[in-house]
């Protein structure tokens, strides 16, 4: 690289750096509040609807699997029209959909609805991973995706708390209309602060070398690793958050609405532990910080199995802790580790991720109506240890030079 892509690059303690991390920081809080608002609404969702929990959980899965799916579309689309205005695009649509979904009256239709926001969601997360992977400096973009997967924390936790909060003071369809409300606001922000692309060119791409750019990344020895990673760690995280709130719902908790939706603030502690994850990772390598945090989800998840609240919540922080800060260190490791095609190498670790939570997330249902919350921790804690396997053999993975 010479001097002059240098000089281009985004670096640290910068107004350039201030300005895209709260950019990405409104897209990732617009995208996920979107996204999972509907989380702590299942059980609402199954008795004003009269469906299962499984069922129920459609309204989550559902648009994680369009926006997966999408994903392998949009990220070569970005090639040719450019980072921010897909990105963009993808905001004020999804946040126009979550507002209309809030005024459907049938299950069906509001499904519906929920498919076409995670599908028009899809144009953010892989191609904001491929623009900070092109614009930031290397010492920069461990803190900058710690910093995105941050906001996404943001919008995870403000999305489950609000509509949780509203559904039991006023309603749910209000409560939703107003994260999508939310979302817009984001949307403008983000139009607003980030920078232009100073180090992408546009370039055509015959959608017949499409699969091409894709599959190279399956010969590379470590990126399979981790895009399995993705698919089993978001998926084992949102069984748990799928289906918590049925399980304290019930005695001998019998928690409100408002109660469980405060549980999801615990959101807080994936806010933090992403940029100092990323950091950390930046500092001492991905691969001794990987399993790591792994290891502290995987023991979170058996602290859930208590009979005590307070030991519960802390089984949710520590699972929440420890996935933020895995994901933190392996979507900038796909980053670095993709040489060429990094849109499409950031788009199939999303894929896989989000396939997770719509695959995944609807399977620990089937687990829960037939063994109970037991039953979802069986599943999900095989999930974090195969994953924890992945990892530790990730840990002995030669380096690329640039990796």
């Amino acid at each position: 690289m010479d001097g002059r892509a240098d000089e281009r690059l985004i670096r640290s303690g910068t107004p350039a750096f201030r300005r895209t991390a709260l950019a990405l920081a409104a897209a990732g809080f617009s995208t996920f509040a979107v996204l999972y608002a509907v989380q702590p609404l299942l059980p609402i969702f199954a008795d004003d609807f009269g469906v299962s929990p499984a069922e129920s959980s459609l309204a989550l899965s559902l648009p994680c699997a369009l926006l997966a799916l999408a994903l392998l579309v949009v990220s070569p689309l970005s090639e040719i029209w450019g980072r921010k205005p897909v990105m963009l695009a993808s905001l004020l649509a999804s946040a126009v959909l979550t507002i209309v979904a809030a005024l459907v009256p049938g299950w069906h239709g509001f499904l519906l609805l929920r498919a076409l926001a995670g599908l028009a969601a899809s144009g953010l997360p892989a191609v904001a991973m491929a623009y900070l992977a092109e614009e930031m400096d290397a010492e920069a973009i461990g803190l900058s995706m710690g910093l995105l997967v941050g906001g996404n924390a943001l919008g995870g936790m403000s999305g489950r708390l609000i509509s949780g909060v509203m559904a039991d003071h006023v309603s749910w369809r209000i409560g939703l209309a107003t994260i999508g409300a939310l979302a817009f606001a984001a949307a403008i922000a983000f139009w607003r602060w980030l920078p232009a692309s100073r180090r992408f060119r546009p370039h055509r791409m015959a959608w017949r070398e499409v699969p091409g750019s894709f599959g190279h990344h399956f010969r590379d020895a470590g990126l399979p690793w981790l895009f399995a990673e993705a698919f089993l760690l978001m998926g084992g995280f949102v069984c748990i958050y799928n289906y918590i709130g049925f399980r304290l719902l019930d005695p001998p908790f019998s928690l409100s609405q408002t109660a469980i939706g405060l549980i999801f603030s615990v959101y807080v502690a994936g806010m933090v532990s992403s940029p100092v994850t990323g950091e950390v990772a930046s500092r001492l390598g991905r691969r001794r910080v990987l399993w790591l945090a792994i290891g502290l989800g995987l023991a979170g998840i058996l602290a859930t199995l208590a009979d005590n609240l307070v030991l519960i919540v802390g089984g949710v922080v520590a699972v929440t802790i420890g996935f933020f800060g895995a994901h933190s260190v392996a979507s900038s490791w796909v980053g670095r580790r993709a040489l060429r095609d990094r849109a499409q190498a950031s788009s199939l670790y999303l894929c896989l991720y989000y396939l997770g939570s719509s695959v995944l997330g609807t399977a620990g249902g089937w687990f829960f109506d037939h063994a109970g919350w037991t039953g979802v921790v069986a599943f999900v804690g095989g999930l974090y240890g195969l994953a924890l396997l992945i990892a530790l053999r990730l840990s002995r993975l030669a380096p690329l030079p640039t990796a």
